[in-house]
């Protein structure tokens, strides 16, 4: 990757991940979208079309969006709409079971469904594709996804074309 970050999307459950998903963006490994305070969001989900644009504008630029995985994520309906707009814009894609890091609220948690299931990703050339998860080491879930995560990243990228 040449020391350069990548500029990615993170999908996930705010209410059920957020610290999770914080632990993740701290790794300093990659630039990601910035997080919304639950004030801004409040305020987003209340204005017309509010959600659909703030995704829109953040995906905006950035080569791969990481679904962060955790219990829930999958029955999210703009966790949905998120992973088809950016198999649509050509981005990279992937997840991460993020359900053995620790939260400070609720600890771990169970690892939950893959939100990849019952969407049909099909390439340019016809060919079907299924994006990868991964699934750290519940022993070392921090530093396994630290010292993949750049690897994982460019295997998307190069995987979406």
């Amino acid at each position: 990757m040449n020391g350069i970050k990548r500029k990615v999307f993170y999908s996930f459950h705010f209410d059920n991940d957020v610290f999770r998903v914080q632990q993740v963006r701290n790794m300093g490994v990659i630039e990601g979208n910035e997080p919304t305070t639950p004030n801004n969001w409040e305020q987003i989900r209340r204005t017309a079309g509010g959600v659909e644009r703030w995704i829109n504008d953040n995906m905006q630029g950035k080569t791969c969006a990481i679904v962060l995985i955790g219990m829930e994520t999958a029955q999210r309906p703009w966790v949905q709409y998120e992973i088809k707009k950016a198999w649509k814009d050509g981005k990279g894609l992937f997840g991460i079971n993020v359900h053995n890091l620790k939260c400070p609220k609720m600890g771990i948690c169970r690892k939950g469904p893959n939100p990849f299931d019952g969407t049909k990703f099909t390439k340019a050339n016809g060919q079907i594709y299924v994006p990868k998860t991964y699934d750290p080491s519940a022993s070392d879930a921090y530093g396994d996804i630290n010292r993949n995560l750049s690897t994982w990243i460019e295997r998307a990228i190069a995987d979406a074309m």
